[in-house]
This record gives structure tokens, sequence and C-alpha cells, in this order.
């Protein structure tokens, strides 16, 4: 049964949120402060994370950013802040989703059944091509014979990209790899995960471009150009 960790410092929406998410059959913890969340996780790992931006103690911005060295759990943000740029900010320090208050409890259960899903292992073959190896369970591809230190969101782009070679693949439908919704303004966070991720691929080939770019379209996995 998947368990739910809620950092929020506001005990009525914590209460919503407990109702809903237990009601939706899975386990919770409160806590209300970022650093409490923290040790939480390293001491007993939750399946996702309902993360509050505005806490008492360290922002959630920054909670996030401090989880990210030592976890790749799902996070989804809770904010009062609706601005674009604030989403954006989210994806890319490492968020799955970013839901605006006041919310629909019913809505964020949904949404956090949706994330989980959407992690569960897709069974790639660990074998995807000649010069690509996926390892699933270990959440790792290799490039040429050489591991490559990816993030979760890059590592889900790369296998994405990956099952299908030729496929040309829109910034929404990656956003959907990611577990994002596609309304949620992220679309163009997607050419900075892909940005990253040609930079480490060229770490180990220079010249190569396995990656294309299809202008107006988004971006496909050529297994000619690895």
């Amino acid at each position: 049964m998947p368990h739910i960790l809620i950092v929020e410092d506001e005990a009525a929406i914590a209460d919503t949120l407990i109702f809903a998410l237990q009601g939706e059959g899975f386990t919770t913890t409160w806590l209300s402060l970022g650093a409490a969340a923290l040790e939480h996780q390293r001491m007993t790992p939750a399946d996702l994370i309902i993360l509050d931006i505005g806490l008492p103690d360290i922002s959630g911005f920054e909670t996030c950013k401090q989880l990210r060295r030592f976890s790749e759990v799902p996070v989804m943000f809770l904010s009062a802040r609706d601005g674009e740029i604030d989403r954006i900010v989210g994806l890319e320090i490492g968020a799955d989703d970013y839901v605006v208050k006041p919310f629909s409890p019913r809505e964020v259960a949904a949404r956090v059944r949706a994330i989980l899903k959407r992690m569960a292992p897709r069974g790639v073959n660990e074998s995807s091509s000649a010069v690509f190896q996926v390892d699933i369970d270990r959440v790792q591809i290799s490039y040429r014979g050489q591991p490559l230190g990816l993030t979760r969101h890059e590592f889900r782009l790369l296998q994405c990209l990956l099952e299908q070679p030729e496929r040309v693949f829109s910034r929404e439908q990656l956003l959907d790899a990611l577990g994002v919704a596609a309304d949620a303004g992220y679309e163009r966070s997607i050419d900075s995960h892909i940005k990253s991720l040609r930079a480490k691929l060229r770490l180990v080939a220079a010249s190569a471009e396995p990656i294309q770019t299809h202008r107006g379209l988004g971006y496909s996995y050529s297994p000619g150009n690895s």
C-alpha cells in the first residue's frame, strides 16, 4: 500500500488531504517542517511526498533541492502561488506535479495515483539498442557501455525515446512520460531536460546525436546517429 508523506504547516489542509488520501487506500504521515521531512525520508522513505512551498523553516523549493541529493521519490508541490515561473522552477528542481491552492482533495488524490502509476516500471527490454542498455530495476541507462548519471526525469525521458526509435514525441507526450499533466504549463522545461541529456551523452560520444530535434513537433531517438 503506497505511503504518502504530507508536508504542510496548516492543520486544516493537512487533515483534508489525509482524509482524501486514506479514502483512496493510501497510508499517510503528516509533518509541518521541511527539515523533519528530509529526516523522515532518510529513515522511513515514503512512496510520494506532497510538499507545501511556504513552510515555516525552509521553503518547499529548498526542501526539494536537498531531497534530490539522496532520493528520487516523486514530489507534488502545493502552493498559493500560481505564476508560470513558480511552476517551471518547481518542475526543474525535481517535482512531478504542482497544485495551486485552493484545490480539490479528490483531484489531488487522483493526481497522486496517476503519478505512482506512471512511475511503475514499464517492462522495457534491458537492451534497447546496440549502444543503449536500460536497467529498469536499478533505474540506470548505459551508453556505449558507460553508465549515465541521470536524474529521474532524464531517465524517464530517455527511456521513453528509446522505447520507440524514430518516433517523434511532442513535449506534451514527454511530459506524460514524466507523470506531469500536459496542461500544467511545463512544456518548455522539457527542452531544458533534453539539453542536459544531450550534454551527458556528448561526454561519452562527442560527435553522436542520438536525440533529434523536430522543430515545431518534438524529439525522437535516432539509432543511426548513436
